[in-house]
């Protein structure tokens, strides 16, 4: 008798603990997305060591941009704008250790590299 009820208590228990399916439709403002994009792209830089390798105007940025990608194929380049000349920056270093290290060995290509130190936000 006791078998005969555990096994009913549980065949109406699986009835229902059966899940549901269905479909969720987020609807979300396209302002958000672009405000995620800007975001990003304010913090890219900060909490890192970058090393400046060189400064010109556009063009000599470019070249010198495509030359720093041929020697460091595996850091990430960019070039920044700052008035009145455009620098060409290299690297994401988290620690003054691996950016003094990595500084070394940039500056035996490019003798006037210098590292700079992360920008303070507020957070």
């Amino acid at each position: 008798m006791k078998t005969t009820s555990f096994f009913i208590l549980l065949a109406c228990s699986t009835i229902f603990c059966t899940a549901q399916q269905g479909n969720i439709n987020v609807q979300q403002d396209s302002k958000i997305s672009k405000l995620l994009d800007i975001y990003k792209t304010v913090n890219e830089n900060n909490d890192y060591y970058r090393i400046q390798v060189g400064f010109g105007s556009f063009q000599e940025a470019q070249k010198l941009k495509a030359e720093v990608d041929q020697d460091f194929p595996d850091w990430p380049t960019r070039i920044d704008f700052e008035s009145p000349s455009y620098r060409v920056r290299i690297g994401k270093f988290k620690t003054l250790l691996l950016g003094e290290r990595k500084l070394i060995e940039v500056r035996q290509k490019y003798p006037s590299a210098m590292l700079l130190k992360p920008e303070k936000t507020t957070k």
